[in-house]
């Protein structure tokens, strides 16, 4: 406990870093068990008997109960739930109708494929829009070069409306089909990465630069920015010591709403590129009508997306303490 300048004990639940820490983490909390609870309604809602799927269509009804009871569906809903969040809490998510296998394992298995090209999806869009962004503000700013606005907006705004299955149709026509640079489909050495990576990367980059572009036009119309560069500041110094700083925490903050809409494209991605991952797995097991694994996966990639929401409001903070401050 510390003195404030009044005389006042100021307790450790008054700091406003920790103070907002606590909040995003109730928030990260409620959100889990909001999905969780939501993934488990998705058994009781959907149309069908898992215990006869996972029998057999012809299996005679005592086969059907056994299975029923061995899948704990003769118990009551509650009880169901609750043994839900148990199973949970011990990695124990339950058995795959089709497979037998547990469904832990089968996205253990799988995750590492879809992590890998998620992962370098979302670093490259970062980057890469954070210095095209500043790179066209620069050259745009004080309406020079209109040629290069007008060119700069319109790729940006086609681009950005593509959707990821689209875009890797398109990749794999032109890079793999035609011109034979790249492989077509599955995973093997690097250059089978280049294609999913770019289609789940592309429109998102494109989005993203546009509202980097935007912040930076705004950043370098700051009075302190005109009087560095009155001074004739080096560039380098200029744009990396001041304005970028200043651009990252509302370009982050969107980044995070973005950058989980990408998380979820790669279930299409993957698809198109026979990708060894879960968007394959989850595509089969609702044909299937595997319900443990589709619970499973949902699950997964829900609290993917929240994760990086989170580390990304961490960033946030670190970068701009005020952000703490502003929402204390």
């Amino acid at each position: 406990m510390t003195k404030s300048a009044g005389g006042k004990a100021q307790g450790w639940n008054q700091n406003p870093w920790v103070s907002y820490l606590l909040r995003r983490g109730m928030y990260f909390v409620v959100s889990m068990f909001v999905l969780v609870s939501l993934s488990f309604l998705l058994v009781q809602l959907i149309p069908g008997d898992p215990a006869r799927i996972s029998a057999g269509e012809a299996a005679p009804a005592e086969l059907v109960e056994q299975r029923r009871t061995e899948l704990g569906l003769d118990r009551p809903v509650i009880i169901q739930y609750l043994a839900f969040w148990g199973g949970l809490f011990t990695g124990d998510l339950g058995e795959s109708i089709t497979s037998r296998m547990p469904v832990i394992d089968v996205i253990m298995t799988r995750a590492p494929a879809t992590l890998e090209i998620a992962l370098i999806a979302v670093a490259l869009t970062l980057v890469t829009s954070i210095c095209l962004g500043l790179l066209f503000g620069a050259l745009t700013r004080g309406d020079k070069r209109p040629g290069t606005e007008v060119g700069f907006t319109g790729a940006t705004g086609i681009l950005g409306v593509i959707p990821e299955f689209l875009a890797g149709i398109i990749l794999v026509y032109f890079f793999a089909v035609n011109l034979d640079l790249v492989p077509v489909a599955g995973r093997s050495d690097f250059s089978s990465y280049i294609l999913p990576v770019v289609a789940l990367a592309l429109g998102s980059t494109a989005g993203l630069t546009r509202i980097v572009r935007a912040e930076a036009l705004n950043v370098l119309r700051q009075d302190y920015v005109r009087t560095a560069r009155a001074k004739r500041m080096n560039p380098v110094r200029l744009y990396g010591r001041h304005v970028l700083p200043n651009l990252l925490t509302s370009t982050l903050t969107i980044s995070g709403m973005m950058l989980g809409s990408m998380i979820a494209g790669t279930v299409l991605v993957e698809n198109i590129f026979a990708w060894p991952g879960l968007g394959g797995t989850i595509v089969e097991s609702i044909q299937g009508k595997d319900y443990p694994l589709v619970q499973g996966i949902i699950i997964f990639y829900g609290s993917l997306v929240l994760l990086i929401n989170l580390i990304v409001d961490i960033v946030l903070i670190t970068i701009d303490p005020r952000t703490a401050l502003d929402k204390s």
